[in-house]
């Protein structure tokens, strides 16, 4: 009331009927990247600066408005690249080729997979990088053994995988803190007291 009283305000009572969601197309198009003019080229420069794996940003000098930006991944081409070197995949691309076996195939990309997945090298440190990504990032949040298996096993494949996985969970400091036989348990529930009065 207080904050209120300096100012003059007429409280307008709505019905429940008129008071209807506000439509998209009533909205001004505000925060679009199109509307970006003096600061376009600080923030092209912020975002070329940050060390982003996989990132490809480009800067030209025209003078243009900033209104798309691409962010794209890096991880097949490392795949690709680190598979052929690595001797036990080697091994199974040449067994496709001369179509020996049938649950791997190559990609038209040149990529190979086990069914619909990739399949990791152990090279370069592209398995750690992807368990540390599936456990450690902010949108994992230190998940179990079980749910990371399962999330893994949708996009990836490499030998002992559950193995792998299993280390990494235990090895976490944070995952064995949080887990529920290292709390303090919560005790017996304990009913409230009716009160006599209001």
């Amino acid at each position: 009331m207080e904050l209120l009283k300096d100012y003059d305000v007429h409280i307008l009572y709505h019905p429940r009927k008129a008071n209807v969601i506000v439509d998209a197309l009533s909205r001004k198009p505000m925060g679009s990247l199109a509307h970006i003019s003096s600061w376009r080229r600080s923030l092209v420069e912020q975002l070329h600066s940050l060390e982003w794996s996989g990132a490809c940003l480009e800067i030209s000098d025209s003078r243009g408005f900033l209104a798309h930006i691409e962010l794209r991944s890096t991880l097949m081409e490392e795949i690709k690249a680190t598979q052929v070197k690595d001797s036990s995949l080697a091994k199974i691309i040449k067994d496709v080729e001369e179509s020996k076996v049938f649950d791997f195939s190559i990609n038209p990309f040149g990529v190979l997979r086990f069914r619909t997945r990739l399949c990791v090298p152990e090279m370069d440190k592209l398995r750690s990088r992807n368990l540390r990504e599936f456990h450690h990032s902010r949108f994992a949040i230190h998940p179990g053994t079980t749910k990371m298996y399962q999330d893994l096993k949708q996009l990836f494949w490499w030998s002992h995988l559950k193995e792998d996985v299993a280390r990494t969970c235990l090895t976490c400091q944070i995952y064995q803190q949080l887990k529920a036989e290292h709390k303090r348990p919560g005790g017996l529930l304990e009913s409230i007291t009716i009160p006599k009065w209001k």
